[in-house]
């Protein structure tokens, strides 16, 4: 009986004296562990068990990946136009056909490399307050696959090329795969050659389009393109150091340089790429000497004061720190395309020659 009732009060009452019945007790404890675990086996897991379905699995990676591939950057691939649109080369269906061929290889190449270097800055991008929403870093993608993922796409990329392009292009487009591997292994530790190959990468894809055409390319393009592209990756740098000042315990884990270079170097860098590529676009204008074949405006010296409006306004956010990725400040800001559509309005009148 005694035992019958010490039973009987730790399942049904909670007495005062039910804790004792339970610690001295044979029955006590089972009957504590049985109570208890269902609830907990039970009751949370299978409310937090949805998000993790089995069925969810195989579309999560995959839009995982392509979002590690970062869509919204292969914008930028539009540079491959910038030569062969300057020397008026788009008329015909091949230059068209050859610069789409060279515009998917590109992506392609670059995707490799934004996979491969999201891999291994998976920890650093943890600590950066935007980075840490990448699917690598959150652990949507795992690193293995993103690693597999990032050099068969690199592989396929240069060995596209190799067979559906002419040399040259071909090996531009597999320096640039190279340069940017040894980029997220090595290059971007060393102060001042991360900002020259980061840029560089951005003047490749400005001279791919005109040497897959072979067109031969200005020495003021090349200017104009290199400095504007320092200009952009030194203001996105700036603005990267700005934001992680009020964060100085996570500086050089978000980006290992961060803690080398200063706000005010940086300024610097962006001022001084900024004054020269205009001035490399003034004499690439003029280069021409005055209205060409009897157009009725000079349109290209014309050109240059959209030129100049739109690094003016491209400058307003580097000077708050807030010119993050180019593509993201070039199509959110409704001004700075207004200025755009109208300086490719007025090249186009020039290589027209209307």
């Amino acid at each position: 009986m005694p035992e019958r009732s010490s039973g009987t009060t730790s399942t049904h009452s909670p007495g005062p004296h039910s804790p004792a019945l339970h610690a001295t007790g044979p029955a006590g404890p089972a009957t504590a562990a049985q109570s208890a675990t269902p609830t907990a086996v039970i009751g949370q897991p299978r409310r937090a068990a949805p998000p993790r379905a089995p069925g969810r699995r195989p579309l999560s990676l995959p839009a995982g990946l392509l979002r590690t591939a970062r869509p919204r950057q292969w914008v930028k691939n539009v540079l491959v136009l910038a030569a062969p649109a300057a020397a008026g080369e788009l008329a015909s269906a091949h230059a068209v056909a050859r610069l789409a061929l060279v515009f998917v290889l590109f992506t392609a190449a670059a995707s490799a490399v934004y996979l491969i270097n999201d891999a291994r800055d998976a920890d650093a991008d943890r600590a950066h307050p935007v980075k840490c929403r990448r699917p690598v870093a959150a652990g949507e993608v795992p690193v293995p696959v993103a690693y597999a993922a990032g050099a068969l796409l690199a592989v396929l990329a240069a060995t596209a090329a190799a067979l559906l392009c002419d040399p040259m292009t071909a090996a531009l487009l597999t320096a640039y795969v190279v340069m940017q591997l040894a980029y997220c292994v090595w290059l971007k530790h060393i102060l001042v050659v991360d900002l020259v190959v980061v840029t560089t990468g951005f003047l490749m894809r400005a001279m791919i389009g005109g040497v897959a055409l072979q067109i031969p390319l200005s020495r003021w393009f090349l200017i104009t393109a290199g400095f504007g592209a320092l200009f952009m990756v030194a203001a996105k740098r700036y603005s990267e150091a700005v934001q992680m000042a009020a964060r100085p315990e996570k500086r050089g884990a978000t980006r290992a340089l961060l803690d080398e270079y200063t706000t005010g170097y940086l300024r610097f860098v962006w001022q001084l790429a900024a004054g020269v590529a205009v001035l490399g676009y003034c004499l690439w204008a003029l280069e021409s000497g005055g209205t060409a074949n009897g157009s009725l405006l000079p349109w290209r010296q014309l050109s240059m004061v959209a030129f100049i409006l739109s690094v003016l306004r491209y400058a307003v956010f580097a000077d708050r720190g807030t010119a993050g990725a180019p593509e993201d400040v070039v199509l959110r800001d409704r001004g700075l395309a207004v200025i755009g559509l109208v300086w490719v309005a007025m090249y186009g009148l020039a290589v027209a020659d209307l």
